[in-house]
């Protein structure tokens, strides 16, 4: 015997023969061509509602009532009990009885559609169950401080963090040092927009100004959020005017000017709070945000710290000629120094150069192993396009690093990176890096001369 197979009533009305304007399908002068379409669908409705042996009740059951003739009977009034409407769902449709125009089901039957039922709810909660278990356990294993250097947590950093737990995780992982709760997340929200209002009301009045104003100024000046927020993600239209995350993207980067005055507004600030915004709520993207800008490398970059970023740039060198020499050897002889693509990869976390689901699998090891992610994954991407670079003269090489391809693989970009070594003469970024900041080395001096850094 075969198991019954559940349908929706829309189900049927997409089985049922349509039927001409005016005329009803139980009418008794429809067509004879009518008749042989309703037969085959009541045929076709047997076949997947119910089991082979109706089908043969309901050969008997043409035979005894014979062709229709007039409308149909109405049905008994006990056929829906306390159901008022038709069913939409495959549970209405196991919990009723079948059409007056068809056999009715035994009890047996009836009973049997129950069971299975039951048995598939009871299915779905436990598959539900399941799921909700593995993602707080992946969650818990991802985030624990003792076990992301174990080698399957590092495993399942490396491979990405599930969609569905990446923006829980991420918070965890980069933590909330500044003790930042959704309360002073809201004062600052509201410190802004009062900003706002005076800003509005004054703009008029400063706009012949402005020519007074500083770069530092414009910058940190609430009037620039707006024009980045344009240029945020423009791909997906959900940041722009009127989209479905304009208005938290706004706010989330308007409460952290107030919130950080002396960072105030960078452009590419934007990038980073939008990522955040997608796999987390408001007051939590702006809690991640605010601790994740507080971390060493990105309060350098976006301070402007000029020597601090020429230490950054000299650790990077180091480890750029260790992994690629011809490479490096190719951008020195045509004067490309780090700061022409670096800056605006870690100013925006690679979230602009990268396909937003790369850049995501990014911020993941990044989350894992901090700012030695963010260079390794640069020489990453310098080794997936070693080859192209090395035919480019400065501009093209410059314009290139600036606008990536839109379609890098990830699975080859991955690749590129895990095979790139972060040490150097049995020393690793960490200790590289401390070490220029210890004793100052030859490279900062020779990159001090950047003209990018200069303007």
């Amino acid at each position: 015997m075969t198991e019954p197979v559940l349908f929706s009533a829309l189900d049927l009305r997409s089985i049922h023969p349509p039927c001409s304007a005016g005329v009803s399908l139980y009418s008794s002068e429809r067509e004879t061509s009518d008749k042989l379409k309703h037969e085959a669908c009541v045929l076709q409705i047997l076949k997947l509602f119910s089991d082979p042996p109706l089908l043969k009740q309901s050969f008997e059951y043409d035979s005894r009532v014979g062709p229709a003739t007039g409308p149909p009977p109405h049905p008994q009034p006990t056929r829906r009990k306390n159901l008022e409407f038709e069913p939409l769902s495959t549970t209405a449709l196991i919990l009723e009885d079948r059409p007056a125009n068809l056999p009715a089901k035994s009890e047996e039957e009836s009973q049997r559609h129950r069971q299975e039922y039951s048995e598939m709810v009871a299915g779905a909660k436990r598959r539900e169950m399941k799921e909700a278990q593995k993602k707080k356990r992946q969650m818990k294993e991802l985030s624990h401080p003792y076990m992301r250097n174990t080698r399957r947590v590092r495993e399942l950093w490396w491979q990405g963090v599930p969609p569905s737990v990446r923006g829980k995780v991420w918070s965890l992982a980069i933590g909330n040092e500044l003790n930042i709760t959704p309360e002073l997340y809201e004062i600052f929200l509201s410190r802004a927009k009062e900003k706002w209002r005076s800003f509005s009301e004054t703009s008029s009045v400063n706009e012949n100004e402005d020519c007074g104003v500083s770069l530092a100024d414009r910058e940190s000046s609430l009037d620039l959020i707006k024009l980045d927020i344009s240029r945020t993600f423009p791909s997906l239209y959900i940041f722009q005017k009127n989209g479905p995350y304009h208005d938290i993207l706004h706010s989330v980067l308007g409460a952290y000017t107030c919130y950080r005055p002396d960072v105030g507004y960078v452009q590419g600030m934007s990038f980073i709070a939008a990522v955040l915004i997608l796999n987390l709520e408001e007051a939590d993207a702006f809690i991640a945000f605010a601790n994740l800008l507080n971390k060493p490398c990105q309060m350098a970059f976006f301070r402007v710290d000029h020597d601090l970023m020429l230490k950054y740039f000299a650790a990077f060198e180091v480890f750029f000629e260790e992994n690629l020499p011809k490479l490096f050897q190719h951008f020195q002889n045509n004067s490309l120094t780090p700061d022409f693509y670096l800056i605006d990869w870690i100013f925006t976390l690679y979230s602009k150069s990268l396909p937003l689901d790369v850049a995501c699998r990014v911020w993941d090891v990044f989350c894992r192993d901090g700012e030695e992610a963010l260079f390794r994954t640069g020489l990453g991407i310098l080794r997936l396009y070693q080859d192209v670079l090395l035919q480019m003269d400065f501009i093209h090489s410059a314009q290139f690093l600036s606008r990536l391809p839109e379609n890098t693989p990830a699975h080859t970009l991955f690749s590129c990176i895990a095979n790139t070594q972060m040490i150097s003469n049995n020393r690793r970024w960490n200790q590289v890096f401390s070490a220029l900041m210890k004793d100052g080395l030859k490279e900062t001096d020779k990159s001090s001369s950047s003209p990018a850094l200069r303007s």
